[in-house]
């Protein structure tokens, strides 16, 4: 990452994986080998493959998986889990979840829903997602009063159906930060 987007936007992330990424284009003007062709602060917050190849997740169609979202200061707004083709930085297909109003603060208790739920991987991704580093599985909030963006992305490929997860717990390119 420090390649890419520079030392000030690595500190950021490091410091606190659950921060927000309205933050990180300020930070990035400091630096002189930002690379803004190869670090977009807006997608997985400029966190890059080639730092997480260890971690990438091999999931098959049709294949529930169970995401939990580690929330530590709530501002309403929505949200979407999303498969995101990482080179054209677009959504692949629909939302695998969304909600309208999330992670509301005026609640005194999230909802369980909120930090923990399923998706299920479509059936009809055929090859588009085959190849590692190609396609993540972000998780993207946006808090509206607060006006702030938070993202998680796990690396992942669909082979066709013809691999399982084989039980392997989530890891996002933020390590332990919002989602597992």
């Amino acid at each position: 990452m420090i390649s890419a987007c520079g030392a000030s936007v690595a500190a950021l992330v490091t410091a606190d994986n659950t921060s927000h990424v309205e933050g990180m284009p300020e930070a990035a003007l400091k630096e002189k080998s930002f690379n803004p062709t190869v670090c977009n602060v807006f997608l997985c917050k400029g966190l890059q493959f080639q730092d997480n190849r260890d971690n990438v997740q091999t999931f098959r169609p049709g294949q529930v998986v169970n995401m939990r979202a580690n929330i530590p200061i709530p501002h309403v707004g929505p949200m979407n889990v999303s498969i995101v083709n990482t080179k054209m930085n677009m959504q692949v297909g629909e939302p695998l979840i969304k909600f309208t109003s999330y992670a509301d603060e005026s609640l005194p208790v999230l909802p369980p829903n909120n930090t923990s739920f399923d998706v299920t991987i479509p059936t009809n991704l055929g090859s588009a997602c085959s190849i590692a580093g190609v396609c993540v599985l972000q998780w993207f909030w946006f808090g509206t009063k607060a006006e702030q963006t938070y993202e998680s992305c796990v690396d992942m490929v669909v082979p066709g159906g013809l691999f399982a997860n084989n039980g392997v717990s989530l890891r996002s390119r933020f390590g332990d930060g919002y989602i597992s």
